[in-house]
């Protein structure tokens, strides 16, 4: 967590409490496929005992019966050979690789794909949207050292959203990139800079006066966010609503993204089946 033009909170960041909802992505797909082995497991399990109590019931089916009369069997050159097609099922497609491959990330990128949502929700936190921008000129929606740092590692696009609500603001900035080692470079620079976007009701925000910034990465993408007071005055540690909506600011920028691989991996799926 920074103030005014400090460095953005986020692993690695002074006094940060924000998750790294990369890391956390990476622990629940874990945990995801341990439950799979787990259920293929169980079933397997539950096939072997169906066996046995079919087999039980057919031995006791006869006890107390005359023994059946002996039939006549085929010969060996009779029997017909079993055969077996072979089907691979492919695994199902993962929402990591469509927002890390921009060979598989090929869905439209604009605000309103980005930025659907009337309003950001995180929990019982709602707030507003106000205005939305995009450009290829990464460096346009900047101040500072971030924009030489986008452009130095080829930065293709930036999308902004503006949230607003109780006399506070919060942008959010998405920076694409053709690989994620390009977009773990420019979270590893740690240089604060996304300018705020005004618009629909929310003025200039902060604008000289300190505010709190955030930096992460996931996939080829790298976000970022900038929240303040929108009387102009300074953000501090008691500032909890500025605090509050940037540190939303950041989790939703990461739930868009993660939803963008997640909807194309949906779709490669319905096309495998």
């Amino acid at each position: 967590m920074s103030f005014g033009n400090g460095g953005p909170f986020g692993p690695g960041g002074p006094d940060s409490s924000t998750p790294d909802w990369d890391a956390l992505a990476d622990e629940s797909e874990a945990r995801g496929r341990r439950r799979r082995w787990l259920l293929i497991g169980g079933g397997a399990l539950a096939t072997a005992a169906v066996a046995g109590i079919v087999a039980t019931a057919v031995i006791t089916s006869n006890k107390g019966g005359d023994l059946p009369r002996p039939v006549t069997l085929p010969t060996e050159s009779a029997a017909p050979e079993p055969s077996f097609s072979e089907v691979s099922v492919p695994p199902p497609p993962n929402p990591r690789d469509y927002i890390t491959d921009p060979k598989k990330d090929t869905a439209a990128l604009t605000p309103a794909g980005l930025f659907p949502d009337q309003n950001m929700v995180l929990g019982k936190n709602s707030y507003p949207r106000r205005s939305t921008a995009a450009t290829d000129d990464c460096t346009a929606g900047t101040y500072g050292a971030l924009g030489a740092v986008l452009k130095h590692n080829g930065c293709k696009k930036l999308l902004r959203a503006t949230y607003a609500k109780d006399g506070v603001a919060v942008t959010v900035g998405v920076a694409v990139f053709d690989s994620k080692a390009a977009a773990f470079k420019v979270k590893a620079a740690g240089k604060p800079g996304l300018a705020p976007l005004p618009g629909d009701g929310v003025g200039s925000f902060c604008q000289g006066s300190p505010c709190t910034t955030y930096a992460n990465a996931t996939g080829r993408y790298a976000y970022f966010t900038i929240a303040g007071n929108l009387d102009g005055s300074a953000v501090t540690k008691a500032s909890t609503k500025a605090l509050q909506i940037g540190q939303d600011g950041g989790q939703y920028a990461f739930h868009r993204i993660w939803q963008r691989g997640t909807d194309q991996a949906a779709k490669a799926a319905r096309a495998q089946s």
